[in-house]
């Protein structure tokens, strides 16, 4: 069975330290998906260090004691595989996808990086001004910046409503110092997770990470995250030189270990999961009133984000949003009929199997459900859980979760 094969290969590790070590071997391939994962994000940061994180990101590339930016690049490259790295509001990651032959050099780079970077000071004034006009693509993009809006809204006064990028008035005062003391503080033992996954040996993995990191003294402790604020329901009405306006409907959603996660799952792939989905065939299909309408829902440790989001006309905004509210009442007064639940459950176990074939996939499901839930979730539970979810039950929730009194709103139109 899946879940037995999954338990098997499946293997953790957590050094004296606090360190710790998870692995899942795939012998049918010849690559692995090597990553370090830091338990810190946006959330984790002070008013005055905001975007730090995202910025300590982009200077790990920058080059070690003993590396220069251009070795880190081709030390991966010039073997066929590569180096990235992304921050969100609760984790950092850098990883590596190579052969399973170049496991060795994947981690020795990724932990000297992570070890030993050097900061050159040329190389934090030129990266500020990378990161800002990075900031400025950002806002440029009329999506990206109202969901930035949209999300400070739902979290104000609260580091989950900043940009994970930060300000340019917070970036611009960055030092070499700064960063230390940064690392210093988050980047400690109990806050560090290696994952691998692909062609490769525990133990092997194990002993290579003891030698890099095992040595590495455990200091201070993890602080608890901010208290959120409380969900004030809010309208936001910007403007920006742009042809087309866009549109959020959205609330504070639902945490990682929520009760309720499968049925939103489920009522969130029946109403916006792709070109089969309610809204699509609804709004875009029957009417034409947009190009692009889809759902987002993001979950937090304790908190989450949910909403819709589409693009039109500014003439058809008030038809859009009577048909969004209106397919929302729907999941509220009306069981979803059997078939279509069938599908969206269908759908939901298609998208897991088919991200197993990816490395970088199971390496990122791997580290995520170790930060999340302190385990491995198989893929069985997974599919029993969705399996387990009846159309009532997404009806009974739907009718609290989906109220539009608790929905807010940020609509982005055109100027004049």
């Amino acid at each position: 069975m899946q879940n037995l094969r999954e338990i098997d290969f499946v293997e953790k590790t957590k050094l004296d330290n606090g360190l710790k070590v998870v692995t899942e071997k795939v012998e049918s391939v010849k690559s692995v998906s090597v990553g370090i994962w830091v338990k810190t994000g946006s959330r984790n940061e002070t008013a005055k260090q905001a975007g730090i994180t995202h910025f300590l990101e982009h200077m790990l590339f920058k080059g070690t004691e003993t590396r220069s930016s251009y070795d880190i690049a081709m030390s991966m490259e010039s073997v066929g595989g590569y180096l990235n790295a992304f921050t969100s509001s609760e984790y950092t990651c850098y990883y590596s996808r190579c052969l399973n032959t170049q496991m060795d050099k994947a981690l020795d780079v990724l932990s000297d990086m992570v070890l030993h970077p050097s900061f050159p000071q040329e190389e934090v004034e030129k990266e500020k001004k990378v990161v800002i006009e990075e900031m400025k693509m950002y806002r440029d993009s009329p999506d990206d910046y109202l969901f930035e809006e949209f999300s400070n809204k739902l979290f104000e006064g609260h580091p989950l409503g900043r940009p994970i990028i930060g300000f340019e008035e917070t970036v611009s005062a960055f030092t070499r110092d700064d960063l230390y003391e940064y690392m210093e503080e988050r980047y400690q033992p109990w806050n560090l997770l290696i994952a691998v996954a692909g062609n490769s040996d525990h133990e092997k993995v194990v002993d290579m990470v003891s030698d890099y990191f095992g040595n590495l003294p455990a200091k201070g402790e993890d602080s608890d995250n901010e208290s959120l604020t409380p969900y004030k329901v809010s309208n936001q009405r910007l403007t920006k030189d742009i042809e087309q306006t866009h549109l959020i409907l959205g609330r504070r959603g639902l945490d990682y270990d929520h009760d309720d996660k499968y049925r939103l799952l489920l009522a969130n792939t029946v109403l916006g999961g792709g070109m089969s989905s309610r809204l699509h065939q609804n709004v875009r299909e029957k009417y034409g009133y947009c190009y692009s309408i889809n759902t987002f829902n993001q979950s937090y440790q304790d908190t989450g984000v949910y909403g819709v989001y589409v693009g039109t006309d500014k003439d058809y905004v008030k038809h859009v949003r009577k048909l969004i509210e209106n397919e929302l009442q729907k999941l509220q007064q009306e069981e979803i009929p059997e078939q279509e639940l069938q599908e969206a459950k269908s759908q939901l176990k298609g998208k897991l199997m088919l991200s197993l074939e990816s490395m970088s996939n199971r390496m990122s499901r791997l580290a995520k459900s170790e930060l999340y839930f302190n385990r491995f979730v198989t893929l069985d539970e997974l599919t029993q859980n969705i399996d387990g979810v009846e159309a009532g039950e997404v009806q009974s929730f739907a009718q609290n979760f989906f109220d539009k009194d608790q929905f807010s709103e940020a609509i982005l139109l055109p100027e004049n």
